[in-house]
This record gives C-alpha cells, structure tokens and sequence, in this order.
C-alpha cells in the first residue's frame, strides 16, 4: 500500500486531495492545526490507514519530530504534498502588515524546504517517491497587492525546478502545480475572515475547486515512473492573464 503525506489537509485542495487518494486506496498521513477536522477526514474512510498529526508547519521541530515518529507502517512516504499555504492581506507594500509577511515566508518558504528536507534522505535511499508543492499562477503573473504572497510562490517554483536538478540521478519526481482562481478558504483568510468580501471574488465566475485540484494531483502521480510532470498551470476558464499595469499622470 503506498503512504502520501499531506499537509493542509483540514481545508481546501489538501482535504480533497485526502479525499482522492483515500478512495484510491492510498494510506494517508495528514496534517493540520485543527485535529477535529483531520479526525472528521479519518471517519469518513474508517478502513483506510491514517496516521493524523497536529502540526504547525512553520516549527522546524515539529516537522523534524513528526517525522522522526512516523509508525513504521507510514515511513516509506512515496508522496509528499507540500500544500500547507495560505495568503494574508491585499494591501501595497508600503501599508502590508509584517506580522502577515513573516507568517506567509514561514508558512509558504520556511516549511515547506523544511519538511521537503526531512522527507527527502528516505525517498534518495530508496531511489523513489514524488514531491509535490502546490504553487500558484501568483508566483509567474504579479498583481497588485501580491507582494510577498506571488514573491513566495515564485520561490517554490524556482524551488521546484532546482530540487530537479538535484535529484537527476535518482528516480524522484518533483512536480509544482500552479492553480489560479479557486473557491475554497484562501480568500476568506486572506481577507481575515470577511466572508462578505471573499464571496464578492467569485460573483459571476465559475472558479476551480478543490476536487478539480485533486484531480490533477492524483493525475501527475499516476502518470508511467520514467515521466515526470513539472509543471501544472490551471486556470477558470473565465480567467487570464492581466494586462500590464500603467500609471499616467493627469494632463
């Protein structure tokens, strides 16, 4: 039985992504910092092994401990979904809250080198596994108030690409996938819980969801082990790209 490891996995495209591979028969470790949701994912496949772990994936020693304890049935992660993410305000810069910067390079950065540094050494020993990170269009395509949210996003793009490079000569795969407008909690956390103003986003739209982010997952895993797919940009189909931004002074 292969073992995915997902974090984030209480909202979102880590729920469904739990949701996916629990069904497919896949063993899960899931994490979060809500232990009645991961318990909730838990009951909804009762013959499915889960291993659940509360963690807050900014805490090196966390990530470092939990790892470390997996049950022996669970240390042979064959995927690691790096999805734990979140974005914080939509200020410029020159009004962003510092407190909101510093959670999104811990959260965003910070833990998920971490954890793709513990998980690593097991998956190079037995010369297999995938590492998964979810990005976002945000990381190729700035906008106004993305700021340290699309400058972070770019690092796991770049990350990803560099991790291939470190990895040739084994047979892990890395993967970013980089989704675009999607309804799930992202904008109500970004917007510090004004749902009011995060429902206003999607008026009008028919964005991704969380299954369709799932299905593009469990696809990029699915694919022949000699192929390797490095990159997912996944768009609403009522999205693009924007235009370029231009200031003019009044005449």
């Amino acid at each position: 039985m292969k073992t995915i490891l997902i974090t984030g996995a209480t909202s979102g495209f880590g729920l469904a992504c739990g949701r996916r591979f629990a069904a497919e028969g896949w063993q899960l470790i899931i994490t979060g910092r809500r232990a009645e949701r991961l318990q909730s994912l838990a009951d909804e496949f009762p013959d499915t092994p889960m291993h659940q772990v509360m963690l807050d994936i900014r805490e090196r020693s966390q990530i470092e401990g939990m790892v470390a304890r997996l049950p022996d049935q669970f240390k042979n992660i064959d995927i690691l979904l790096n999805n734990a993410g979140l974005a914080l305000g939509v200020e410029p810069a020159q009004n962003a809250d510092l407190d909101d910067w510093e959670t999104m390079i811990n959260t965003n950065i910070k833990g998920l080198c971490t954890l793709t540094r513990v998980v690593l050494p097991g998956m190079v020993a037995r010369n297999c596994g995938h590492i998964i990170n979810m990005g976002s269009v945000a990381g190729t395509y700035p906008y106004p108030g993305g700021n340290v949210y699309g400058a972070g996003k770019a690092f796991v793009k770049q990350f990803s690409k560099n991790l291939l490079c470190d990895l040739v000569h084994t047979k892990i795969r890395v993967t970013n996938i980089e989704p675009g407008l999607c309804q799930t909690e992202f904008s109500i956390v970004r917007l510090h819980g004004d749902r009011k103003k995060a429902d206003d986003i999607y008026k009008g739209t028919q964005p991704v969801t969380g299954d369709d982010i799932a299905e593009i997952v469990h696809w990029v895993s699915s694919v022949p082990a000699h192929v390797n797919i490095n990159t997912v940009e996944v768009m609403p189909v009522c999205q693009s790209c924007g235009p370029f931004v231009i200031h003019r002074d009044p005449a």
